[in-house]
């Protein structure tokens, strides 16, 4: 058995220049947590894989494609492959949020 707390995981530097922790990483699929502080977010961008975005804790307002929406925690918010996606915080509380890349993917995510 093999168990991570996030808190103790060592954060790795994104394009997004927020708290990202790798939590699982295998070939067939990622999951990855995000702690997004107020008013940080995303950049747009595209996954050649689909994601699913699990709320932790907090509010965070999520782009898919043209469609922007508030969400709370305990949703889970599924994006396809291959269409804009992101992620913002807007409140003045921290947002926690787990990604889940499936299959874990072998081409490089697009910012736009």
């Amino acid at each position: 058995m093999k168990i991570r707390n996030y808190i103790k995981i060592e954060n790795e530097a994104n394009p997004h220049a927020i708290q990202s922790t790798k939590l699982y990483d295998k070939d067939h699929a990622q999951i990855i947590h995000l702690l997004l502080k107020a008013g940080e977010g995303l950049k747009p961008h595209i996954t050649p894989v689909d994601v699913a975005f699990y709320v932790l804790e907090g509010r965070p307002t999520i782009l898919i494609g043209e469609e922007k929406v508030q969400v709370k925690k305990d949703d889970i918010v599924e994006s396809p492959k291959d269409i804009v996606h992101c992620i913002y915080n807007e409140t003045d509380k921290d947002v926690r949020v787990l990604v889940m890349k499936l299959p874990k993917p072998i081409k490089k995510t697009i910012l736009v």
